[in-house]
């Protein structure tokens, strides 16, 4: 039996009406990304020898881990100042992204296939769990949650005490790598860029893009990329740096269009 024409040309404008409603919604609960940048606050010295691949403050207490097989190691102690705990991570092992929980400590590897779980203050290795895939950042929610980056578009969500997937979402933006936490917003350094993510770890939106290419260019020899990101605590500051980098900057997230300079106000 045949559908008579006159059916045919009132569906479909009621089904595109339909559709374009449906586009306009969604596109009006999903504002494009704010626009941002880095004012500075503050410099302060950073170890030319680091090649930083994880920041991330508990307390006053900042660690940093070094990446580099061979040169791997996790430190601990005073932003700005010479560690007080080291430990280095055994040849060929390539230390990549850290976060702390209290008493404990998670450190990703890059392609040796584990993380290395350690007590937060002597920093000795307590244990090594296995994952698939390659590790790059890691940080954790108010929850516990961890959040782990792989260098893909994806964030994982994992348990805190096994190390076990629980989650993922897919942000749209290739290349996360190093992550901070700051409630349940991440932020994410996009490899080789100056680019810092804000990301809605619920749903995989950025909210915001920060422009901080403007901080440093590169002039000493090996100085990499941009690499580093650790929230203030108390504050609404960040302390920001890249591989191998002379600096650390302590910076605030500011609208583009209100920041006036990237080297203070």
């Amino acid at each position: 039996m045949r559908t008579p024409p006159t059916r045919t040309v009132l569906i479909w404008p009621l089904l595109a009406v339909a559709l374009l409603g449906g586009c306009a919604g969604t596109q009006a609960t999903q504002p494009p990304p704010e626009e941002l940048t880095v004012q500075v606050v503050q410099t302060l010295p950073h170890d030319t020898s680091a090649f930083t691949e994880g920041l991330e403050f508990s307390g006053t207490t900042l660690y940093e881990s070094r990446g580099l097989s061979g040169e791997s190691a996790l430190t601990a102690g005073p932003a700005g100042q010479a560690p007080t705990t080291r430990v280095a991570l055994p040849s060929p092992l390539f230390a990549e992204g850290i976060t702390i929980l209290g008493p404990k400590l998670w450190q990703l590897t890059w392609q040796d296939g584990f993380a290395i779980e350690r007590d937060s203050k002597t920093l000795a290795e307590l244990r090594r769990v296995p994952f698939d895939g390659e590790g790059w950042g890691l940080c954790h929610q108010p929850s516990g949650r961890l959040v782990m980056s792989n260098g893909t578009s994806t964030l994982t969500f994992r348990d805190p005490q096994t190390f076990a997937v629980t989650g993922s979402v897919d942000v749209g933006v290739d290349q996360l790598n190093e992550l901070e936490c700051v409630g349940d917003t991440v932020y994410a350094n996009v490899w080789k860029t100056g680019t810092i993510l804000r990301i809605n770890a619920t749903t995989g939106q950025i909210t915001g893009r920060i422009d901080a290419s403007g901080l440093r260019t590169p002039v000493n020899p090996g100085e990499d990329v941009l690499n580093g990101i650790a929230a203030v605590p108390g504050t609404d500051e960040f302390l920001v740096t890249g591989k191998l980098w002379p600096t650390t900057y302590r910076v605030r997230f500011v609208p583009t269009a209100a920041s006036g300079t990237q080297n203070g106000t």
